[in-house]
């Protein structure tokens, strides 16, 4: 039995050994001190799935999800399946609105739990349809279901489905309502059709409910009596396909499956923190710039001003290492700032050299005229501090490395991607409405 491709290099490793596996990673996800509570926060229903998939594991349990359209019989297959109807089938559209489960008894395996979910197809139904892909995200097994030739919404799921490497079975339901020939033209059909992601063997064809059979009785007179008898379902092969599964490979898919939903959670993760740390250290260096902006303009000294500078950037060095989780002392700090600094002068000597015609002047102006000449150079040195908060958030993204491009390629590149003048405009306008409201209470 062939079953799923990616199945042949985890047989090297016995079930025992991939439920220890999975379980670790699951733990130390989950453990993880180094995730921030707001991450963790914005994560919470990722975070409640990977706690049932833990949950499952130290349980024992085998999960198989019915999965497809509204109206193909996947709560039929269900009951078919348990031997009796608990799973509702009523002809409402869209009856199914949540995950119901239901433990599988006569499974023989350990402990299977069937679920069945909303249609995927649902109008109106984002949330449902998601509900049914969390579903099929978590669950071991996932059994399509469809009555034809598959839609394109359909296909595009079970395609998705596989890509993600989760074991999928393609069933063909009400197979009662084509002739013999019909049916296996269309089974036939669905295999060369999903060729490249379900294996043959992985599509078969059911009745979970099959139409009752017509029957006329013929009394002594010749009088005819139409009546019906209901027939037993017919799901003998996918519940051996199951059974066959289950006692091969159940397991390991369950240890395989929770694995890989834990690393794609670890990855999500990954990007998030990568995203809040960018969010705060843009809060955090824009705090720095309005603060050596202010003290540059409000400092009539421009020695004064150039001391202030750098004890502002330091500090603005040693916050921004502390989001990226790397303890930086002063010096440290001071170590960075000397190289981002000489590769500045390098490349914006025409903008500091503005900056000391600034300071002369602000030395001899007075009243308005003196706030005016006072945000222009402390835009200056507003723009300068975003530049260097930048170039040392880089840097610490990457490691402690300017990685390949350098230090200068990398500031170039900053540089380059600014609108400095956008920014020039604003940074003054936000220091002389600081100096004016304080002018204004002093």
């Amino acid at each position: 039995m062939r079953n799923w491709p990616w199945l042949k290099k985890a047989r090297k490793n016995s079930p025992q050994q991939h439920l220890l596996d999975a379980n670790q990673q699951i733990q130390t996800l989950l453990n993880d001190t180094d995730v921030p509570a707001v991450i963790r926060q914005e994560l919470s229903q990722e975070f409640t799935e990977i706690e049932a998939i833990s949950d499952k594991l130290q349980n024992g349990e085998i999960h198989i999800a019915a999965f497809g359209r509204v109206g193909t019989g996947k709560s039929s297959l269900l009951n078919a399946l348990l031997g009796r109807k608990i799973f509702s089938t009523s002809p409402l559209h869209g009856e199914t609105t949540r995950m119901q489960r239901l433990d599988w008894d006569k499974a023989n395996s350990d402990h299977v739990v069937l679920i069945d979910t909303p249609g995927i197809d649902e109008l109106d139904g984002e949330s449902r349809e998601e509900l049914a892909h969390s579903v099929a995200r978590i669950s071991d097994i996932v059994i399509m279901v469809c009555e034809g030739d598959l839609t394109q919404t359909e296909f595009n799921a079970a395609r998705d489905l596989a890509n993600r490497k989760r074991p999928l079975i393609l069933v063909l339901n009400k197979s009662d309502r084509y002739s013999r020939s019909d049916l296996e033209s269309l089974l036939e059909h669905l295999r060369n059709r999903c060729i490249e992601f379900i294996e043959p063997e992985n599509i078969l064809s059911v009745s979970a409910a099959p139409r009752p059979e017509q029957l006329i009785r013929i009394d002594e007179e010749g009088n005819e009596h139409p009546s019906q008898r209901p027939r037993e379902p017919d799901i003998k092969a996918l519940q051996e396909h199951l059974w066959n599964i289950l006692e091969k490979e159940g397991k390991t898919l369950a240890a395989l499956n929770a694995a890989l939903f834990t690393s794609e959670l670890d990855g999500r993760i990954a990007t998030k923190i990568v995203l809040a740390r960018k969010k705060i250290a843009d809060r955090i260096i824009r705090n720095y710039c309005l603060a050596k902006g202010l003290a540059v303009a409000v400092n009539p000294i421009p020695v004064a001003d150039l001391l202030a500078a750098a004890g502002t950037d330091v500090a603005m060095v040693v916050h921004l290492g502390n989001v990226y989780g790397f303890q930086l002392s002063k010096r440290e700090a001071s170590k960075l700032l000397l190289t981002i600094s000489a590769q500045m002068l390098l490349l914006m000597g025409a903008y500091w050299g503005v900056n000391m015609v600034s300071a002369a002047m602000k030395t001899i102006s007075a009243g308005m005229s003196a706030a005016l000449t006072a945000g222009a150079q402390g835009s200056l040195a507003w723009y300068a501090t975003y530049v260097t908060g930048r170039a040392a958030e880089t840097w610490f993204a990457k490691g402690k490395s300017w990685g390949s491009a350098g230090p200068s390629e990398t500031i170039n590149e900053i540089l380059a991607s600014l609108d400095q003048d956008s920014i020039l405009q604003s940074a003054r306008g936000d220091i002389v409405r600081k100096l004016k409201t304080v002018t204004s209470r002093g």
